[in-house]
């Protein structure tokens, strides 16, 4: 057999072999281009639509329709799918509305005097600022109150005394205002003009560098903060707070009865309130609450209580009657927030209806379960509430600022009220402070959250006179009798307050998720069924697709990498025989680079001189 022959028969033979050696690997192979991995896809996929790629490739106007078409479908479907997870990380909620019927339990309700009582611990210091206020009202209105021998007494005794109350006065004094500056005026001779003149006072720093004015419209106003200001100081000087603690309560309540039983002392609590003077709280004792067994005015709480204006303090209080709040158990009474005025000589009923919210917390809202993940302590000995929060903010940005507690508020640890004979300047940063509270600049708003639970109560009042014309001589007689009455104005001088729950029923508003995952996979889903109308495996489909085109782009790279590297071969090592015979062909430039190991296979070429001499090859004899 001819050489050239042979030779031509190893390369067949190589070349099978390396064909056994592809299809033993296809199982293994990816695609060998991006066309075979699209063409199977359309060919192959339960979309509907893609197979309209394959079959219409010979008419290329067909095929650019259907791809247009194919890809502004899947961007509308995506775009679908944009606005329903939007909607679902914005977590909305539903509002759920239930109606439920039970037996109730009664609110705590708080009651107090509107009459601030003239404490014996600190009764000098108020006479004392009784007598420079009626000195001021004097100056500045040329109105003379009517003054007593004591009081006259007290005045005389303040002169005498060093670096007394009137020194402190002096560095706030009620002054008159014209526009937009403060002058002092001590004649009467200017007439004040509403129209031109404002009345307050000037609150300096303490190297009086920085002053703050408070003014006033109204000099009733003007009047009763200023003297409010004194008072509190004067409040903060007793050291303990027990001295004030002078409770009155017989000749406050003369009736209280619940669910047509008598209340007695052990159903209600008492405080004290700068302003409202004595407070009564019932029904605040968590032990044995009150049950409302059936709604209506004879099945809640009805008091007597005594209305007439002793005139204790009557630069600071200058309402008749008494301030009742309807609250829950656990929670303080801010009388100024919640609180009504009852009327004196009318009979005050009271009805209410019981309302539940319960909020989502987490992703739904920023409420807080009991207020241990907000950022501000809780100052008052009782459950977290918007509220509570709000004041206990500002009483510690007022330790933190002004280095002494407001009177109003809970005293923090280690912090003592505000008192001008130890800190000269807190009203300074007092109403500074209130004026950046109100602003929001101390952020207690946005640092205080709504509370996920809590309990409302709405109230409605209607209004009576009592007792009637026909009934009072009797009404007032036994009273006198029975509970010392005997005041002059009788009408005047007492009210009835009744509270009751005008149903049985009790509304609770909740809160449920509006968009689920249940309800996301199947909007997904119905929008994958309305533009493709496929399944969940058409999007394994699109899962495969896109790892299949991951993995072809990096097999297509690294083929590429090794083709640069066959093209450029580094030469041969020195003292080596240049033989072709042992040499494999290089590769053609046309030909496709394959990722797959092959075995190279040489054939040997045939020596003549290694056959014997005179050997006839194919007939011939073999000559040099």
């Amino acid at each position: 057999m001819p050489e050239g022959e042979k030779m031509r028969q190893c390369k067949q033979e190589e070349q099978q072999q390396q064909q056994k050696e592809e299809e033993r690997e296809g199982l293994i192979e990816f695609y060998g281009s991006y066309q075979e991995l699209f063409q199977f896809f359309c060919s192959n996929t339960t979309i509907h639509g893609a197979i309209r790629l394959v079959c219409s490739k010979k008419n290329k106007m067909k095929t650019a329709f259907w791809s247009v078409l194919f890809f502004l479908t899947f961007s509308l479907m995506y775009w679908q799918f944009g606005i329903l997870y939007r909607e679902y990380f914005s977590y909305p909620v539903n509002l759920n509305l239930n109606l439920n019927s039970d037996r109730l339990t009664f609110p705590a309700v708080t009651l107090c005097t509107l009459n601030p009582y003239r404490y014996s611990a600190i009764r000098k210091k108020l006479d004392e600022l009784d007598q420079i206020t009626h000195q001021t009202l004097l100056d500045l209105y040329d109105y003379n109150m009517s003054l007593a021998r004591s009081d006259w007494a007290t005045l005389s005794a303040r002169k005498r005394s060093s670096r007394s109350l009137l020194h402190h006065v002096q560095r706030h004094p009620l002054r008159r205002q014209k526009r937009d500056n403060f002058v002092n005026l001590p004649e009467n001779s200017p007439s004040v003009d509403k129209n031109d003149w404002k009345i307050g006072f000037v609150l300096c720093s303490e190297n009086n560098k920085h002053c703050f004015h408070q003014a006033y419209s109204s000099g009733v106003d003007a009047v009763r903060e200023w003297y409010s200001f004194h008072y509190i100081n004067i409040l903060a000087q007793v050291p303990d707070a027990k001295a004030l603690d002078e409770s009155d309560f017989e000749n406050f309540i003369y009736s209280c009865r619940f669910n047509e039983a008598t209340c007695d002392k052990a159903n209600y609590t008492h405080f004290h309130h700068p302003l409202y003077g004595n407070c009564y709280t019932f029904n605040d004792n968590s032990s044995s609450l009150w049950t409302s067994s059936l709604p209506g005015i004879n099945n809640g709480l009805s008091l007597v209580v005594r209305t007439e204006q002793n005139d204790f303090i009557p630069l600071l209080s200058t309402v008749t009657g008494a301030r009742v709040m309807v609250h829950d158990q656990n929670e303080p009474a801010f009388m100024d927030d919640g609180g009504f005025n009852v009327r004196p000589g009318i009979e005050t009923s009271i009805s209410m209806r019981k309302e539940m919210t319960v909020r989502l917390g987490g992703s739904y809202s920023d409420c807080t379960e009991d207020g241990s993940d907000v950022p501000v302590q809780n100052l008052y000995s009782s459950r977290y509430t918007e509220q509570v929060c709000i004041r206990s903010c500002f009483q510690l940005n007022m330790v933190e600022r002004c280095g002494c507690a407001y009177y109003f508020y809970p005293l923090p640890a280690g912090a003592e009220y505000c008192d001008y004979t130890k800190h000269i300047a807190w009203g300074y940063c007092y109403y500074k402070l209130l004026a950046e509270f109100k602003a929001d600049v101390l952020g207690c708003f946005h640092k205080c959250r709504k509370p996920c639970k809590m309990t409302e109560y709405q109230l409605s009042a209607g209004y009576s006179r009592w007792p009637s014309a026909a009934s009072e001589d009797w009404v007032f007689y036994i009273l006198s009798q029975q509970n010392k009455y005997n005041i002059t104005s009788k009408r005047n001088g007492i009210a009835k307050v009744n509270i009751f729950f005008e149903e049985w029923n009790y509304k609770t508003n909740g809160e449920s998720p509006a968009f689920t995952v249940v309800t996301l996979l199947s909007q997904l889903g119905n929008q994958w069924s309305l533009w493709f109308g496929s399944s969940v495996l058409s999007v394994m489909e699109i899962a495969e697709l896109i790892l299949d085109f991951i993995a072809i782009t990096f097999i297509l790279a690294f083929r590429w990498f090794r083709s640069r590297q066959q093209l450029s071969p580094p030469g041969p090592p020195p003292n080596c025989h240049a033989n072709t015979a042992f040499q494999d062909e290089a590769p053609a430039l046309g030909t496709p680079h394959r990722f797959t190991v092959e075995a190279v296979v040489t054939t040997l070429p045939s020596y003549n001189s290694l056959e014997p001499r005179g050997q006839s090859r194919g007939g011939e004899v073999g000559h040099e």
